[in-house]
């Protein structure tokens, strides 16, 4: 017998294609009702790899290789009821490799540390087909979760507009790159199933529709909703015809000055061959005739992308720049007669593919690849909807995209550009100003006459947790200090992202300029911001520092910062891990946590894990850390299956797992393993989640939940029961192959008791059924919960972190 809300999953041979594509159809096509509650989110960039093969059981140590690039940013929502019968046999998986039956161990007398512990022979079962979500799929609804933010009228009025932004930005990351991976591994012949058991075509063709709803839904969201809510604050969005005539005058000047200058019309004829349409622009098609010999020709006009999206006609007003440009194109084609005009956009594939072992210089390298990236073919074309066919056929003959590959939408496309109208200084339309504190433990350090971080950290650990705590009193000041002061000999520095004038890499460079050694490991892969990180290695090469580039074929993510300082005749190390990047400016928005220690053994750990980083270290196990690609996915699957034995022996055991993407099959199998044995299973995730909580037999005590609000939640946490002596990690890794395998991760174990406790209380009130958040179901779909049975808004669990800040700095 089936409990309500739960479902089962078959064992056995897989569904037939019929049955698959009958109950995915009937899946995806399924419209949401719109929900409006209350706020959560804010993007990002997801991410994540196609898997062509489950890893390990549960228990078995994995170091499964993927296939495919990754990325992801964002949100979905999803109210329908679980159909769960239904959606569970919709998706076919692989089996799982049984675990070694050899493989035994016993909890009694373990260290915490050492990743030696394995699961019981009991524990091989093989696991039910159809277990795991389709990733892709789990990503559009991420993005959905953003949508709903922008749909929820509760949600302040321009933070609805930015996160309509957010969703756009979101989108196209995900066509550029993982839709583009799609089809290529369908054009290069690689046809594996994903762990969820479809086919590259079948994801693809789930992606287009659910794609075409959502992006349907966020254009009515815009001109039905928001677009009328703005002007109703006196922020009018208007087209051309709605301008006054002194408006239009106004721009028309405008235009002579500023914008006929850098235009460049590109006509289409047997001497001009159809022009190269760059990735993310909006360009105009137009139609001219000529009035002597009566013929139409084609002519293309790109709207310049560093101008103002929106133009301000008089005050709170604005228009499209396109509108601008197309009232004004007989002064692009004078003598010709402007017969039609229609926008388009493109997106183009533009993930990175560097062969680094044959790379000689992996800077000359990257920056060729990324002159090709801007040619990569076409994924995704935007027209208006009011498009003329002939040229809708010209664009899709000369870009060579499918049908399916072309979406219509009312304009104006690519409302990227509401990030700058959301910039607006109206502080009674965005969330309640909230400004960062420094630490209380760094308080006083602050307004000593020479402040003095690593005497603080003498005295005691700092457990970071932004942007609730300052990262320029707290972060930015440990390097600054540290560069300044005579007595630090060495700085060891990673950098995946950072802002443009970043006061990290001024710090860093006034450290080499004034003689101390400085090892800054810079990620030049760090997706999107590749072109900034090679203008920043150079710049702190030509400073004095060593920059390196990390291990072939890995990128480093990891987010470490060492400092090595003379302290009489003795030589003491200070450390930072966090789970963010050290960016000042997405430090204000994204949710981090970050821990500033003198402990001896992070210090040696740091120093291992730098010497291996810059040389040739082959060191693999460390204190305080647990390391990808060797440690960290075995590190965890043995920690989550040791709950399983303090369950069985009364002990307290419980998982509780916050990341942003949740898609490995060797953690998630370990996850189910332990939900059968009896262990509860809390996972927080932001964004990709392929596990499926709730069905009976495998995850009955799984839950999953997502928080969504002003601040991108960021920050990974692993805690465990322990038997009654909590453990808890946190980093930089997320649960995604290209983290387990690809990359450079640490995750340090938290040794403070009272940080422990303050992280427990943390994914407590997050999974909490008192706070806001969605709920994931077993049949993929998410449902809001923002309000109690009796209709009262649930608190948000962002707004309770900056209220119990507010009320701390109010102590005496």
């Amino acid at each position: 017998m089936t409990t309500p809300g739960r479902a089962v999953l078959p064992k056995g041979r897989l569904p037939s294609p019929t049955a698959r594509s009958d109950a995915h159809d009937d899946l995806f096509a399924r419209k949401n009702g719109a929900m409006s509650q209350q706020p959560a989110e804010v993007p990002v960039q997801s991410s994540a790899t196609p898997s062509a093969q489950t890893s390990a059981n549960a228990s078995a140590k994995s170091s499964a290789k993927t296939s495919g690039k990754s990325s992801a940013k964002t949100t979905t929502k999803s109210s329908a009821k679980t159909s769960a019968q239904a959606s569970l046999g919709s998706i076919a998986a692989h089996r799982p490799l049984p675990a070694d039956a050899n493989d035994a161990a016993t909890v009694a007398g373990m260290d915490a540390d050492p990743d030696t512990y394995v699961a019981d022979g009991s524990l091989g079962d093989e696991l039910p087909q159809g277990r795991f979500l389709d990733r892709e799929r789990s990503w559009l609804a991420f993005n959905e979760r953003v949508l709903e933010l922008a749909e929820d009228p509760t949600t302040p009025l321009l933070e609805r507009a930015n996160f309509l932004a957010i969703f756009a930005s979101n989108l196209d990351e995900f066509f550029m790159v993982r839709v583009a991976g799609l089809k290529r591994r369908i054009a290069t012949g690689v046809a594996t199933r994903s762990a969820s058991g479809l086919q590259p075509r079948e994801v693809l063709e789930l992606i287009w529709t659910r794609s075409r709803e959502l992006m349907a839904r966020h254009a009515a969201c815009y001109q039905q909703d928001v677009a009328p809510a703005l002007a109703d604050e006196g922020i009018h969005l208007i087209r051309w015809p709605e301008l006054t005539e002194k408006e239009q005058a106004r721009l028309f000047t405008l235009f002579r000055q500023q914008i006929f200058p850098v235009l460049t019309p590109l006509a289409v004829d047997p001497a001009h061959p159809f022009p190269y349409i760059s990735g993310l622009s909006l360009n105009l098609a137009v139609v001219v005739r000529n009035p002597v010999s009566g013929h139409r020709h084609f002519a293309r006009v790109k709207v310049p992308p560093l101008l103002s999206r929106f133009l301000e006609a008089s005050p709170q007003r604005y228009v499209p720049l396109e509108d601008v440009i197309a009232a004004h194109l007989e002064e692009l084609f004078p003598g010709m007669e402007v017969l039609a005009h229609h926008m388009f956009r493109v997106t183009r594939n533009e993930d990175l593919e560097v062969e680094e072992d044959d790379a000689e210089n992996l800077l000359q390298a990257l920056e060729k690849e990324l002159m090709r990236r801007r040619f990569g073919p076409p994924v995704r074309l935007e027209v208006e909807e009011s498009i003329d066919p002939y040229v809708l056929d010209l664009l899709v003959r000369e870009l060579k995209v499918s049908d399916a590959e072309v979406y219509p939408l009312p304009g104006p496309l690519d409302l990227t550009g509401l990030f700058g109208i959301a910039g607006q200084d109206r502080p009674e339309l965005k969330f309640p100003k909230f400004v960062a504190g420094t630490h209380r433990d760094l308080a006083e350090v602050e307004s000593a006459s020479a402040p003095d971080i690593f005497a603080a950290l003498r005295e005691r650990d700092v457990l970071l947790h932004h942007p609730y705590d300052s990262f320029s009193t707290s972060v930015q000041a440990f390097l600054e200090q540290a560069a300044a002061d005579p007595d630090v000999l060495a700085i060891k520095q990673t950098l995946y992202r950072t802002s443009g004038d970043s006061p990290i890499v001024d710090a860093l460079i006034d450290a080499a300029e004034s003689g101390k050694q400085v090892l800054v490991l810079v990620e030049i892969k760090a997706r999107f911001d590749e072109q900034a990180n090679i203008k920043w290695a150079r710049k702190l090469e030509e400073a004095g520092c060593h920059v390196v580039y990390g291990l072939v074929g890995l990128k480093t993510h990891c987010k470490l910062s060492l400092v090595v300082r003379q302290e009489g005749e003795l030589l003491r190390r200070y450390s930072h891990v966090g789970t963010g990047n050290y960016h000042p400016k997405t430090a204000r928005l994204y949710e981090d946590l970050g821990l500033l220690t003198a402990d001896p053994q992070v210090g040696a750990d740091l120093s291992d894990l730098f010497n291996r980083l810059s040389g040739y270290s082959r060191r693999e196990t460390y204190r305080r850390l647990l390391t990808a690609p060797k440690s960290l996915r075995d590190g965890l699957v043995s920690r989550i299956t040791k709950e399983i034995a303090h369950h069985r022996a009364g002990r307290p055991a419980y998982v509780r797992i916050k990341v942003n993407s949740m898609v490995d099959e060797a953690i998630i199998d370990a996850c189910y393993q332990a939900s059968r044995a009896g262990v509860p299973v809390d996972i927080w995730v932001r964004g990709i989640c392929a596990v499926r909580p709730g069905v009976t037999g495998l995850s009955e005590n799984v839950r999953v939940r997502s928080v969504l609000g002003r601040f991108l939640e960021h920050s990974r946490i692993f805690a465990f029961g322990n038997g009654g002596e909590p453990e808890v990690w946190f980093g930089s890794a997320d649960m995604m192959h290209r983290n387990l395998d690809r990359r450079i991760e640490a995750l340090v174990r938290v040794s403070d008791p009272a940080h422990r406790a303050a992280l427990t209380r943390l994914l407590e009130t997050g999974m909490s059924d008192t706070t806001s958040s969605w709920h994931l179901g077993p049949d993929g779909n998410w449902t809001r919960h923002a309000t109690d049975p009796e209709g009262r808004p649930l608190r948000h669990v962002q707004e309770m972190l900056i209220d119990a800040r507010r009320r701390r700095r109010a102590q005496p």
